[in-house]
């Protein structure tokens, strides 16, 4: 990998990803942030930072915007999966539509991502995937299931591609954050309050509470996304990096016996069977 290696960032509209695409520019990248609607990168652009409209579930859009990139630097040379959206509420009355909307952003579209820049990166014989994925993969909690799945189902994809990709010089890394300040929380209590509850509405603070959770004691976004660039531009780095406030701590707690880790997750959230 060169020492200013072409960034391909996906999911750049604000929080982590608008934090990742300045902190990878003042690295001296040649950072392209992207978003479904390039007018929410305008600030971005005022830096230096390229920018282009990317739909992370269009296969059209991909192909544009790979196309782009390749056409002026013959390669994307570092891919950072970031894009993600929240899905949170009981598994039981969650509505399935928007469980597929969530697999497509969360899952498909990074595999759609690789596949799209892999064949440049495998002909020069090296490139760097870095697929942005959760403590939350590690710890499933109640009211965040489908979203706790998606990310376990990447981190598995990583542990995949990272073998797959080894024989053609790719190096593929998985970035578990734990707590990270951002609009993901607040969009996620949003989507939950929008939901007609049934059978759980008395458990609406509960689900409301973990809809925000990742914003309690959360790091600062500038801090997080320097030590993400730092650890992702390494010289040998590790294949698997928790950052963020908990980044280290909840996946010790995942590993408790499950009917003491049932109960401290129950309580924390307000479940009782009563």
């Amino acid at each position: 990998m060169s020492k200013t290696p072409v960034v391909l960032i996906t999911g750049c509209s604000s929080g982590i990803g608008y934090a990742l695409a300045e902190a990878f520019h003042a690295r001296g990248c040649t950072t392209y942030a992207t978003a479904r609607r390039p007018e929410t990168l305008d600030a971005l652009a005022t830096k230096g930072i390229h920018t282009l409209a990317l739909d992370v579930t269009s296969a059209a859009s991909i192909q544009a915007c790979v196309a782009a990139i390749e056409a002026e630097h013959g390669a994307v040379e570092v891919l950072v999966n970031n894009a993600g959206i929240p899905v949170m509420g009981p598994t039981a009355e969650l509505p399935l539509e928007q469980l597929r909307q969530q697999w497509e952003t969360n899952l498909t579209a990074p595999v759609a991502m690789v596949q799209a820049v892999v064949p440049s990166m495998a002909r020069r014989g090296r490139g760097r995937i870095v697929n942005v994925g959760s403590v939350s993969g590690l710890l499933t909690t109640p009211f965040a299931g489908p979203y706790c799945a998606s990310k376990a189902a990447l981190h598995s994809l990583s542990d995949a591609l990272r073998m797959e990709l080894k024989p053609f010089g790719i190096d593929v890394l998985m970035v578990q954050p734990g707590g990270v300040q951002s609009n993901f929380g607040a969009g996620a209590v949003a989507q939950t309050q929008q939901q007609p509850w049934r059978l759980y509405a008395r458990f609406a603070e509960g689900i409301a509470k973990r809809a925000g959770a990742s914003q309690e004691g959360a790091t600062p976004t500038p801090v997080f996304a320097q030590a993400f660039v730092q650890a992702v531009l390494a010289d040998h780095p590790a294949p698997v990096i928790r950052l963020g406030a908990g980044g280290r701590t909840l996946p010790l707690l995942a590993r408790l016996p499950v009917a003491v880790k049932d109960r401290l997750l129950m309580k924390r959230f307000g479940l009782s069977s009563r």
